[in-house]
């Protein structure tokens, strides 16, 4: 079957300004332009034109998205998959923050209590789902899953005064990394209290220590373009410096 321009706009929920847009992006081509000059799509468009709002409900941009489904490797099959375990999880979380909603407002009209721990369990959940579809396929790669599934257990179980200290205690780890990088010198009194601090920030994340994990750590700050982002935010090379400041710590 084919459609105009106007039937596909309000088949598929989206404006015909957006149709027209992504056409000029080369994001999505018509099939053929009528003798009366109207754009007309028939099915492969109707499949292109699901594949990319699929891709926008995950905040995946434009650009990103004419790479993925416009690639040689490019298996519909597969994606409609990921976008079908994508959808469960983000449907997980929103059924978690709907109890949540519902349980706060039975507490409030005095049907029921609720625990410190049960009104922020649906902020947790999506804040480890978050991090899982960041980092999930390095992490798990680089410390195994058990390490993993251990770690998120125990955000889980974390305290609303434990999460508030966590929270502070970010702040200081980056306040200490600034100061000391000020001094450009890794072994200086301030760097080893900023690595120390760090330590203290990890221990509220990780079920055990071990030296080498968080070097491993601190390395993959320098060698990931995602971390190296955000320590550099704090000033241009301080993933680096952390890095070097840390091998002074553990003395590795």
């Amino acid at each position: 079957m084919e459609y105009t321009i106007q039937k596909l706009a309000g088949l598929a929920g989206v404006s015909t300004r957006t149709l027209r847009y992504y056409d000029e992006i080369g994001l999505l081509k018509p099939a053929r332009i009528s003798s009366s000059g109207y754009r007309i799509y028939g099915e492969a468009e109707i499949k292109r034109l699901q594949q990319i709002l699929f891709y926008r409900e995950l905040d995946v941009d434009l650009a990103g998205i004419r790479q993925i489904i416009d690639s040689p490797a490019f298996d519909e099959r597969k994606a409609l998959q990921e976008h079908h375990e994508k959808l469960v999880e983000r449907r997980s979380q929103l059924e978690l923050l709907i109890a949540n909603v519902e349980k706060t407002i039975d507490t409030i009209e005095g049907r029921t209590t609720m625990s410190d721990k049960e009104k922020f369990e649906g902020f947790k959940q999506k804040m480890l789902e978050e991090n899982e579809a960041k980092y999930g396929k390095e992490i798990r790669k680089q410390y195994g899953d058990k390490a993993v599934d251990s770690s998120y257990q125990k955000v889980k179980n974390m305290t609303q005064e434990q999460a508030d200290e966590v929270s502070k205690l970010s702040n200081e780890v980056n306040e200490a990394i600034r100061a000391a990088f000020e001094n450009n010198d890794p072994s200086s009194e301030l760097a080893q209290k900023a690595c120390a601090l760090h330590k203290k920030w990890l221990m509220y994340y990780w079920p055990e220590y071990s030296k080498e994990m968080h070097m491993a750590l601190v390395q993959g700050y320098v060698d990931d373009p995602r971390f190296t982002a955000y320590y550099d935010k704090i000033a241009p090379g301080c993933a680096v410096f952390l890095r070097d400041a840390m091998k002074l710590y553990l003395e590795l």
